[in-house]
């Protein structure tokens, strides 16, 4: 497969000093830009993903008429989170 190149990118010399100064050992700028875009795109994909379980879990409880309480929610969050205390 043959790669691509994504456009240059105008940025103040300060943000471009203080990302070389961020470098890790080894780490050239491009290889930074690179990774940066990478998680930029991993994490918007795993927003929509999100929203659009949020979107038919919406969808679904109006068709069936179905909903879950606030406080049947915090409940269960509280009970999960003190599960995990307990085993820490």
């Amino acid at each position: 497969m043959k790669t691509a190149t994504f456009p240059a990118v105008r940025v103040n010399p300060e943000l471009r000093q203080a990302a070389e100064e961020i470098l890790q050992e080894g780490e050239t700028l491009s290889s930074f830009v690179e990774q940066s875009i990478r998680e930029n795109v991993e994490r918007r994909q795993f927003q929509q993903a999100f929203i659009a379980r949020g979107l038919r879990s919406r969808d679904e409880a109006r068709q069936t008429g179905r909903y879950v309480s606030a406080d049947a929610v915090i409940g269960r969050l509280e009970k999960m989170l003190a599960s995990v205390k307990a085993a820490r």
